[in-house]
């Protein structure tokens, strides 16, 4: 392959995360590489209203907050790289990363893939995302206030997602296959003890219900999974609460994952089980994924990264 491209730090991923690690690399003085992948600027870029990103004063796009960070990353010195990585070797120094369209080799790496929340896979949801249906009740959840909404799922993140809502909703409907939920029996006490939280069990959602113009969502279908009878609820929100999953399908018998596939690191760092090989934002979070803490760790990667090529800068002087 006759196109190498040599760097300090190679950053997979232009999301928050990469686009901050590059950021504070490049004014380090690093030279990072970032290699945008499949989606360049992340989930933000299927955001329309971004409310919760600190330092604007009104409501700003999903698409422009990540062209701002991606113009800031190039402005102080990083070079931009649409490729998709295929391969990685991480068992010599540099690092060698092999895509598409050319291979990188890499003193340092830092790894923001991200994660991709689950849907259910229906074409109504996918028609009515953004206007009514959401996979992030912290994100979202605050256009919904004294509305009606629903939560999909039987987990910690659904149940979790329900018992937030009620911050915005006193009508929340909580909406599971089974007659059980896996998540937390604390969680379960907190959620059945809340007065704004009903359960229907046994059900699955058949149908988003769009309505109104503008369009936006007004109901759901739900399919009993006994008998296939089908009922309607009205909703202005539904919220898809059945995981997520990270994008770290390459780092397989690579990196240490956990066992929901994401990304260990050394708790209070972004340090992953090989020296010079660090993971920020959702491949590593799986509890907050917002974009400012995303944001926060890839600070926290690029300074990483930093402190330990300093170190073996400072290694080799002193073993001259």
């Amino acid at each position: 392959m006759s196109n190498i491209i040599s760097t300090r730090m190679l950053i997979l991923g232009s999301g928050p995360a990469g686009l901050t690690a590059a950021i504070y690399a490049a004014r380090a003085g690093l030279s990072p590489v970032v290699v945008q992948g499949i989606q360049p600027g992340g989930q933000l870029t299927t955001t329309t209203d971004v409310e919760n990103y600190p330092g604007f004063r009104n409501v700003v796009q999903g698409p422009w907050l990540m062209e701002e960070m991606q113009a800031q990353a190039e402005h102080v010195g990083t070079k931009m790289v649409w490729d998709h990585v295929s391969e990685v070797d991480f068992s010599r120094r540099p690092f060698v990363v092999k895509g598409d369209s050319g291979e990188y080799h890499a003193d340092t790496m830092v790894i923001a893939t991200g994660a991709q929340a689950k849907w259910l896979g229906l074409p109504s949801e996918e028609h009515m995302k953004g206007k009514g249906a959401s996979a992030c009740a912290t994100c979202d959840g605050f256009f919904y206030r004294g509305k009606k909404v629903a939560v999909i799922g039987g987990g910690n993140t659904a149940v979790e997602e329900a018992l937030y809502l009620t911050n915005h909703s006193q009508d929340v409907t909580l909406i599971h296959r089974r007659d059980t939920f896996r998540a937390e029996k604390i969680l379960q006490d907190r959620l059945f003890a809340n007065p704004h939280i009903k359960v229907i069990w046994h059900s699955e959602v058949a149908e988003f219900i769009a309505g109104g113009d503008p369009e936006v969502l007004v109901g759901l279908d739900l399919r009993d999974v006994r008998t296939g009878a089908i009922s309607r609820i009205d909703v202005d929100g539904a919220f898809v609460a059945i995981g997520h999953s990270p994008a770290t399908e390459l780092f397989t018998d690579k990196l240490t994952l956990d066992s929901d596939g994401y990304i260990k690191v050394e708790t209070g760092t972004t340090k992953t089980s090989v020296p010079g090989v660090y993971a920020c934002g959702d491949v590593m979070d799986k509890i907050y994924r917002q974009a400012v803490t995303a944001a926060g760790t890839g600070c926290m990667a690029a300074l990483d990264a930093e402190k330990f090529l300093a170190a073996e800068e400072y290694e080799a002087l002193a073993a001259e």
